[in-house]
């Protein structure tokens, strides 16, 4: 099989296609609103980089997420400066269904994107004409609600002739830290939590990670759903807030769950231990999830509260001490390291903000948290990670203008962000170690070895 395109990552052809020269995008175009220049198929990537960088106040980039279960949209200017956010929330179908069900949130993606991208085209008093490129998120995710983003930006930027950059969900959650703090350098260390991956890593560069630890099993965020189900609380803000919120009412002392992976030296995350624990102290307490926590009892009320306190005090410390020990990896790699960004929606439980941020003094760091709208899955997050690559010259030229309905996108549901660090390798039985596609960093230093 011959290698992959220059920036694969972008690469939106077939599947059947999804390996091709790694020449084809050296001769891609930068068509920019305001050049003068005709467009050119000769110009190197180098020469596109070097005129991204000229026109940086010229960009403006549409970004498109639809990963999971938030329909988001958002125009953003290579300045920082946010021109719109706009977020549709599936919150009825996550109360209904009691999680996320990947062929229902299609169809409300589907049902919605259309107006969600109109919205923040209208909000930043922009058309598509203005744009210089669209980004949008290609994975990690569900594939059935990545498509629909996907098929959206291809129509936008095959109809206006719009360079489409192919966003690593994961690595926006990082990297929208560097448009909410002009100081954060690389390199950096990240802890990225939320309902479906739990990741540490160490950014070197852009597009150059390493992965200190993962998730071997359930995500935080999957743990405090499953709580939240499980004490029957309302799901319409999805389960990490309705938890916390409950906990502050009770003795997080009261029930001693045991720490996940405690006897493992290394970084990776496992819940699903913590969550048959929570499972079982609700069953011995006979709590009915059946009946509202409104309806509950004085005395219900506070057994869930003590569950609640209970189990985010060791669902937090089990980030503090594998936080704590990646902090020493990555500072023996790269001891010129000033922050640690959390971020992802789990970074906006206040609990969990105030635990990190006394490991991260500790040792001698600097927390950086996007606020709360800009943890949970956004647009602004993937128009800035497009604008960060696009300055470097990586994307992919715009599609035909109309493409069949039935076209077999490039989606990853499974994407690594980065290569895993030696001392971090799990031999954990249930690591999910499908890679259906190699990780954003391998695909780039291949690209910058050619």
């Amino acid at each position: 099989m011959i290698a992959a395109s220059t920036f694969s990552r972008l690469n939106f052809l077939p599947k059947p296609s999804l390996f091709t020269a790694l020449s084809i995008f050296r001769t891609i175009h930068l068509p920019l609103p305001s050049s003068p220049t005709p467009r050119s198929s000769h110009n190197t990537l180098s020469a596109a980089a070097a005129a991204a960088a000229k026109c940086d106040a010229d960009l403006i980039v549409l970004g498109i997420e639809t990963s999971c279960d938030d329909t988001a949209a958002a125009v953003v200017r290579s300045s920082g400066e946010i021109l719109s956010h706009v977020v549709s929330s599936q919150a009825d179908l996550l109360v209904k269904y009691g999680g996320v069900a990947p062929k229902m949130a299609e169809e409300a993606h589907s049902q919605v994107i259309d107006r969600v991208v109109q919205e923040a085209l209208d909000k930043a008093y922009m058309t598509e004409k203005d744009l210089t490129a669209v980004a949008v998120t290609i994975g990690p995710g569900l594939g059935l609600c990545l498509r629909v983003g996907v098929q959206k930006a291809r129509r936008i930027a095959g109809s206006f002739s719009l360079p489409i950059i192919g966003i690593h969900h994961m690595e926006a959650h990082a990297l929208v830290a560097r448009l909410i703090e002009k100081d954060l350098q690389f390199p950096f260390i990240a802890l990225l939590v939320s309902g479906g991956h739990n990741l540490l890593i160490l950014a070197r560069d852009l597009g150059q990670y390493i992965q200190l630890g993962t998730t071997i099993d359930d995500a935080i965020g999957e743990a405090y759903d499953k709580t939240a189900k499980w004490l029957g609380l309302d799901m319409r803000r999805s389960g990490g807030p309705a938890v916390e919120e409950l906990a502050l009412e009770g003795n997080a002392e009261s029930i001693s769950f045991s720490i996940p992976m405690k006897q493992h030296k290394d970084c990776n995350f496992s819940y699903a231990g913590l969550k048959t624990q929570v499972r079982l102290a609700i069953e011995s307490k006979k709590i009915d999830a059946k009946i509202p926590i409104s309806c509950a009892s004085n005395e219900d009320r506070l057994s869930r509260a003590d569950i609640a306190a209970s189990f985010q005090r060791i669902a937090v410390l089990h980030l503090e001490e594998k936080c704590e020990r990646a902090i020493q990896w990555a500072l023996k790699m790269e001891p010129s390291i000033r922050y640690m960004v959390v971020s992802g929606g789990v970074a906006s439980n206040k609990h969990v903000r105030a635990r990190l941020d006394r490991v991260v003094k500790k040792n001698g760091l600097q927390l950086i948290c996007p606020p709360p709208q800009l943890c949970t899955d956004n647009g602004v997050m993937v128009a800035w990670t497009g604008i960060e690559h696009f300055r470097m010259g990586r994307f992919d030229p715009p599609p035909p203008a109309e493409e069949p309905e039935d076209m077999m996108y490039d989606l990853r549901p499974r994407w690594p962000l980065g290569e895993e660090y030696a001392e971090g390798k799990s031999e954990a039985r249930s690591m999910k170690r499908a890679r259906v596609h190699p990780s954003l960093t391998s695909i780039i230093q291949a690209s910058i070895q050619q």
